[in-house]
């Protein structure tokens, strides 16, 4: 992988499905994935987090100041949340040449997302072959629906079978055999209120 990358250590190459399309009710219905962070959006950091590793599809509103390289998507209808918006990601990526094997699916609003990468990938390096996936596990002990590393096979096939629209992510999870890995501290803290935008110095 190219040094210049954040997670330069990494040797599992995964397209990435980011979900980015949702109402951000407890915002007030500010867009959670415009927020400033570290001088870029949330959106955006997260996408560098990833776009070295493979392709990168993004799911919500149109943003012209993401790099030109990353694909979009829209759930249909919009705001049905976010089982249908993996869904969608996950159709852009099937028709990209050079599909990779694994595919990672984030929520947008996890400041610190990239710490967590690096065990996600180790612990899909190690997993046998009739597990699907991983699943990061914070260390409050909550599994992280959207900090997920799974085989990009699987989940195309789970997707197919299964309702996606005004759905849980978890119960689209439920069909497939993921494990869950710990992952650091605070990796996958998301942007939920206003508490968490102060807390984490987002503008």
């Amino acid at each position: 992988m190219p040094s210049s990358s954040p997670n330069a250590s990494l040797q599992l190459p995964f397209d990435t499905v980011v979900v980015a399309g949702g109402r951000s009710s407890r915002l007030g219905g500010a867009p959670k994935a415009q927020l400033s962070f570290e001088g870029s959006t949330l959106v955006a950091h997260t996408v560098a987090a990833v776009r070295l590793f493979g392709a990168v599809v993004v799911v919500g509103p149109e943003d012209p100041r993401l790099p030109p390289d990353v694909l979009r998507a829209r759930e249909d209808p919009p705001f049905s949340g976010p089982a249908a918006a993996v869904a969608a990601g996950v159709v852009v990526l099937d028709g990209v040449s050079g599909r990779h094997e694994w595919t990672a699916v984030l929520a947008c609003d996890m400041p610190h997302v990239d710490r967590a990468l690096p065990a996600l990938v180790r612990a899909a390096q190690d997993v046998p072959p009739e597990v699907d996936g991983v699943m990061a596990l914070s260390d409050e002990g909550r599994a992280e629906n959207l900090a997920v590393l799974i085989r990009s096979a699987a989940l195309s096939a789970v997707l197919r079978e299964v309702p996606t629209v005004d759905v849980s992510v978890r119960s689209v999870w439920r069909h497939l055999t993921l494990g869950t890995v710990p992952v650091p501290h605070a990796s996958t803290s998301d942007v939920d209120t206003w508490e968490d935008v102060r807390r984490f110095d987002l503008h």
